[in-house]
């Protein structure tokens, strides 16, 4: 017969965030000029406690000196503490239901705040163990009760020892009055709990580290939320990305690794064994190559617009959902546009230049206003319509063409073809997506057919302009002025020499690939993307994925998800039901979405089952990758 378990939780900075006199502190101290002063040295006492640097309670007594605090200060702490519950408890409310007889809260805090703060998660009020305040008359905290065992040093293994637990001992916590448990004789692992704070004197003695609840289930096999532990999922994020979605991924309890610049075919393969999710941005080519050695690989996110830089069928034959920012760059992009047609009309580029050369050159010779002008926009997507817009209002005459239908805004007039634009065009602004087949769309002939003196700028796709092409037209003066923002080979890093047959050009701006690049979109980018494969990760969501059908998914409520990403052949649907029917699964609900390559099969069961269904699903002909979310 299996020896029963019992779990001994700490309460501060393991069940919350936060050590709780800490915030009581805050509190207390609101609004008087001391407050951080007093904070600091607070929180320096307990981490000395913490550490078991100092008697613990002295520890106790002086911080409680510093407080100053009243009954009435409790109310609006426990308010603040349930809204630091540490996420991975959070996430695991089921494991604090389902074991809640084996599970106690010891703590070396206190009684009044910890009872209101775990027993809505299951725990049961009597298996909480803390220490309580004593206050005066007037409701004033002076102390606390120095008869409670958990008051003085070595109070947790005291308190273990006489509850007499009749099987095995399991102790999570942060501090080393965790750890003395177990020292002390009295559990069989101790188990350091860092999700929110590591302390090395504790992890050094611990019998093995834990990042979150989710490790700590999944080594125990008693995980009842998640099929694998958030703090397993690594992350490499290349490019620069902005520190937001670093802090996203970390916040949800993913690993992730960060490289500031690009990495080439080789060195992506290496580094990307092991990674589940890869965020990148222009500079990164996710090949096929690179796809086929990433086994673990469930996301890519693209911080950009454009994906032409990941080879998005084997993404999609390989199960990998690939997520881009549509539409959290476009302002930035427009902006830039604006301002560059602006600089070229004016002929300013050269006239900055010869200032900086001390050449005063005061003239209106080649300068001109952008109003009554013809804009001629190519691609009329999220960029172009945009830019549409705005150019309008500034008394711009506003021509476009795409290859897909697209409704004109305002004013702007629809061309027939790509000729009859560039006939029409004082400027010309290139914003087409970077699909293969717009490589070198703008070449000699289409310079010809051009206006002379046109502006031409291209803020969209490196591949699609004929560089020498273009060259031999700001020569010739067929381009007056020209602005470029992408390139058909660019540096991988920041250290890499810009090398390009348009340096050195008259009346040209070159931009490194920055059209995008402000703090405002960055931040949209770093917010929307990560959120994204967040959700794909937790749900199985797939609304904003280029490559996989898009599915919207309701949030998962007492039951478990399965995810069958398949082959799009027939009779798959009818092999997944087959295999539920032999095992007598009932489905809560189930959800189809196929595009011309893929099938994806989402299907919400019962949370009681036979573990060999997930065999037999993932046995059928024709899967591609399947996935358990609970």
């Amino acid at each position: 017969m299996e020896e029963r378990k019992f779990f001994v939780i700490d309460f501060d900075s393991t069940f919350t965030k936060v050590e709780a006199l800490d915030v009581l502190c805050e509190v207390s101290l609101e609004g008087r000029p001391e407050k951080e002063e007093v904070l600091q040295k607070i929180k320096d006492i307990t981490d000395l406690g913490m550490e078991g640097s100092i008697d613990f309670r002295e520890s106790l007594k002086r911080r409680l000196d510093l407080l100053q605090a009243h009954k009435n200060h409790l109310p609006p702490l426990i308010e603040r503490l349930n809204k630091l519950i540490t996420k991975s408890v959070k996430r695991n409310k089921d494991f604090f239901e389902t074991y809640s007889d084996n599970i106690f809260i010891i703590s070396n805090g206190f009684k009044e705040f910890i009872v209101p703060i775990v027993t809505p998660h299951g725990v049961k009020a009597e298996n909480v163990f803390a220490n309580e305040f004593r206050f005066d008359d007037k409701g004033n905290i002076i102390g606390f009760d120095e008869n409670n065992i958990l008051s003085k040093s070595n109070g947790k293994p005291a308190l273990i020892k006489s509850l007499n637990l009749d099987g095995e001992v399991y102790v999570i916590g942060d501090g080393y009055t965790d750890y003395e448990i177990k020292a002390a004789g009295f559990a069989k692992k101790f188990y350091a709990f860092t999700e929110n704070v590591s302390r090395k004197k504790v992890t050094d003695k611990a019998d093995h580290i834990t990042p979150s609840f989710d490790e700590f289930l999944y080594m125990n096999k008693m995980n009842t939320t998640l099929s694998y532990p958030k703090n397993r999922i690594k992350v490499l994020l290349l490019e620069n990305i902005h520190p937001r979605a670093i802090e996203i991924l970390k916040e949800e309890g993913y690993q992730v690794e960060v490289h500031a610049a690009g990495l080439d075919e080789d060195e992506l393969i290496e580094r990307i064994k092991d990674v589940s999710i890869l965020g990148i941005r222009s500079k990164t080519q996710v090949t096929k190559k690179v796809l086929e050695s990433a086994q673990r690989l469930i996301s890519i996110g693209a911080f950009c617009i454009g994906t032409n830089q990941i080879d998005l069928e084997t993404a999609e034959k390989k199960g990998v959902a690939v997520f881009n920012a549509p539409f959290s760059n476009t302002r930035s992009v427009v902006e830039l546009a604006i301002g560059e047609m602006i600089l070229l009309i004016r002929n300013l580029p050269d006239k900055i230049a010869k200032m900086h050369d001390g050449v005063w050159n005061k003239s209106a010779n080649n300068s001109f206003e952008i109003r009554g002008k013809n804009l001629g926009i190519i691609g009329y997507g999220n960029i172009g319509s945009q830019l549409s817009v705005l150019a309008e209002s500034m008394g711009m005459k506003v021509h476009f063409f795409d290859v897909e239908e697209k409704l004109a805004l305002g004013n702007a007039t629809k061309c027939n073809s790509l000729d009859e634009l560039l006939a029409v065009s004082d400027i010309l602004s290139l914003h087409v997506d970077g699909r293969k087949s717009n490589k070198n769309i703008i070449g000699a002939a289409e310079f010809k057919k051009m206006k002379d003196g046109v502006i031409f700028m291209n803020l969209s796709r490196g591949h699609i302009v004929d560089i020498k092409a273009l060259k031999d037209a700001i020569v010739s003066k067929k381009v007056s002025g020209c602005s470029v923002d992408v390139f058909p080979h660019e540096p991988i890093s920041n250290n890499e020499e810009f090398m390009s047959e348009l340096r050195g050009l008259p009346n040209t701006i070159l931009t490194p690939h920055i059209g995008g690049s402000t703090l405002e979109a960055q931040e949209n980018i770093a917010t929307y993307v990560p959120n994204k494969m967040i959700e794909y990760v937790n749900t199985g969501s797939t609304s904003g994925s280029v490559n996989f059908p898009n599915v919207t998914l309701p949030l998962l409520k007492e039951a478990h998800r399965l995810l069958h990403i398949h082959e799009n052949i027939p009779g798959i649907m009818a092999k997944i039901n087959q295999v539920f029917a032999k095992h007598e699964i009932n489905v809560v609900g189930q959800y189809l979405k196929t595009n011309e390559l893929t099938g994806y099969v989402i299907a919400d069961i019962n949370k009681k089952y036979d573990k060999e269904v997930l065999t037999d699903l993932k046995a059928i002909e024709g899967t591609i990758r399947f996935r358990v979310l609970y």
